[in-house]
């Protein structure tokens, strides 16, 4: 399987992740012009499961290191297939509702609030799941995109107020999603094995997965719990009426689905960047640069889909204020590895 053990390309992968997963939910906002995000979400799920199965028949099965992806999923102990596919399945929940803030905040809001609580638990979780780098720059890091997440959030308060509606149910899917997200990643990161040098190849811990075979089992979990979380939220909307099953199938045009697929390849082309780089970069800073993605997903929503026009005046000081701790935060994230 393909590798990557420098620094300097992990880094510039978890920076592709970053607009790959800040980028993704323009095709939500395309296509929920045209049918509710709820049927989005099918074809989203599965352009996930086709990115992860196409990388890993060509990258994870091609190369002198490692394992290739069948041999590898043959070998594996069922405990690390489960992290893996439970993984998914916690993403899968946290995504659905990310996806459900979006379409009723915005992106300018749903990804500092909710993409952003997750990076702050995401880059603790993994710390202490493989410990690596310097602990106290990760911690400034994470602090002063808990301080963007606060300045977003009173952002959103004062365009409510303008707007005379409620920011209620919006913050707190957001917050929701944020804290489910936070915890996904540890899960894929102790599915996978340490990788070590025999003779000039790469080897891989034996039970454990290749960063290509938990990508898969990630996916699968996340189309699989599909069927349970997102059924529910088309039984039972958070807002407006039912979606019927039917509408998937006689509603959807073939740009609407391919729409939609291309939402789950970008987003998937995002995680697996963030998991192949996370043996050179570590699964810490891996997980929270990627995370980045939350400024990236702001500016899409403040700047291109205009999401606080009409806010009050003084509301453009608290965004600039949320990007620039962002942006402090993120580079004391990635200072801390080096």
């Amino acid at each position: 399987m393909v590798l990557v053990q420098s620094y300097s390309i992990a880094v510039v992968m978890c920076v592709i992740t970053m607009l790959c997963w800040g980028s993704w939910a323009n095709t939500q906002k395309l296509a929920t012009k045209e049918w509710r995000f709820q049927l989005f979400y099918w074809d989203y799920a599965i352009g996930v499961l086709l990115l992860a199965l196409l990388l890993a028949f060509t990258l994870g099965s091609t190369g002198e290191n490692g394992r290739g992806f069948l041999a590898d999923l043959r070998q594996a102990d069922a405990q690390w297939l489960r992290s893996a596919f439970l993984g998914g399945v916690i993403f899968n929940l946290s995504n659905i509702l990310l996806v459900a803030a979006i379409d009723i905040a915005g992106m300018a809001v749903a990804f500092p609030v909710g993409v952003g609580l997750a990076l702050v638990l995401g880059v603790i979780t993994t710390y202490l799941a493989k410990p690596e780098g310097n602990v106290m720059m990760q911690g400034l890091g994470v602090a002063a995109v808990a301080v963007a997440i606060v300045l977003d959030a009173l952002a959103y308060k004062r365009l409510a107020a303008q707007s005379k509606s409620t920011p209620v149910l919006g913050m707190v899917l957001s917050v929701v999603a944020g804290v489910l997200m936070g915890f996904f990643y540890s899960f894929v990161a102790k599915s996978m094995g340490m990788m070590q040098s025999a003779g000039g190849v790469m080897t891989l811990e034996p039970g454990k997965l290749s960063p290509y075979t938990a990508i898969v089992l990630f996916s699968v979990g996340l189309l699989v719990s599909n069927f349970l979380w997102n059924t529910l939220v088309m039984i039972k909307p958070f807002s407006g009426s039912p979606v019927p099953f039917g509408d998937y199938f006689t509603k959807g045009s073939i740009k609407l689905h391919w729409v939609g697929i291309l939402g789950g390849i970008i987003w998937n082309l995002g995680m697996s960047f963030s998991i192949i780089a996370s043996n050179a970069a570590g699964p810490s800073l891996s997980y929270g640069l990627g995370q980045g993605a939350t400024m990236v997903g702001a500016l899409w929503g403040v700047f291109i889909w205009k999401e606080f026009k009409g806010a009050p005046p003084g509301t453009n000081k608290l965004l600039a204020a949320m990007f620039l701790f962002y942006l402090v935060g993120i580079g004391t994230l990635v200072a801390s590895k080096l």
